[in-house]
């Protein structure tokens, strides 16, 4: 396993989608195998760090129902029902961040070694910069270094192309989802979706107006005592949802409009799913799949 795992940065990476692309390489990653893909840099991060002489605690790893993302559409009755809009989780997540022990482990260092550390980990202040322009305009940055850079490329290759990738398919959206918003077939299942929870109890004209609702009483009353109404509006939310067919029909038209995207962009989408497929298997090497 070690040794697969310490080859798997020299596989052949991509260098630009194709004709040829595998239909498999192709498709956006699911929830489960983006989160692999975190975790196994974690352990490469973690390894590499001991190997330069600190010690690293890989971040914690909830489940993989805990990690859901919920996107625009919630239409998981059951989840719902346990989870609501996920306020529970959430704070358990700040917590872990407070808690985290690497956080303490770097202020208990010297001013040396903390110098070390943040050479180590990300290479520090003096690292070459990474730059990728967005589509709609504006530049952005990383640092490329030290164990976090190891990682990068053990798992993508070619840390600056996958970078340039990343930044471009990650910043697609303001280019179609305006499109989406004002779509007929779209905002008659919105309409439908609003009409349902009214019918409910719950007059908000749009999922995110409610669970901007329901985060607000959060603060107001604290995550637990807003829990069970935060879970009823959930439910409703994810009813009417299911319902309307609200999220199969807002992926429809976010797939017609992506496809209309020029082509530039749609070779940097396919040579991003590229990207991820390539870390996955990768990530297969070292970490077992969230359960």
């Amino acid at each position: 396993m070690t040794a697969l795992a310490a080859g798997c940065g020299n596989a052949q990476t991509p260098q630009g989608a194709s004709a040829s692309t595998s239909p498999s390489t192709s498709r956006a990653l699911t929830d489960a195998e983006a989160l692999r893909i975190a975790d196994a840099q974690q352990v490469l991060v973690r390894k590499c760090m001991e190997r330069d002489g600190f010690t690293y605690w890989e971040a914690e790893r909830p489940s993989l129902e805990e990690s859901r993302t919920l996107g625009y559409v919630l239409d998981d009755v059951d989840w719902a029902r346990r989870h609501a809009y996920g306020s529970r989780i959430s704070a358990q997540e700040d917590r872990r961040r407070r808690t985290d022990p690497n956080i303490a482990y770097h202020k208990s260092l010297s001013a040396e070694k903390r110098t070390a550390y943040d050479e180590a980990l990300d290479g520090g202040l003096q690292a070459p910069v990474i730059s990728a322009t967005l589509p709609g305009g504006g530049v952005v940055q990383k640092r490329e270094g030290g164990c976090v850079a190891e990682s990068e490329r053990r798992l993508y290759g070619d840390v600056r192309a996958w970078f340039r990738a990343e930044k471009t398919a990650g910043s697609l959206q303001p280019l179609y989802v305006p499109k989406v918003m004002a779509d007929e077939k779209f905002n008659a299942a919105l309409k439908a979706w609003s009409q349902c929870m009214n019918h409910a109890g719950h007059p908000y004209p749009d999922p995110q107006a409610a669970r901007q609702a329901a985060a607000q009483r959060s603060v107001r009353l604290g995550v637990d005592r807003a829990f069970p109404g935060e879970r009823d509006l959930a439910v409703a939310d994810a009813t009417c949802a299911r319902k309307t067919s609200l999220k199969a029909i807002g992926e429809a038209r976010e797939a017609h409009y992506v496809s209309e995207l020029p082509k530039r962009y749609e070779k940097a989408l396919e040579t991003w799913h590229e990207f991820q497929h390539h870390a996955l298997e990768c990530a297969r090497l070292l970490v077992d799949a969230r359960t």
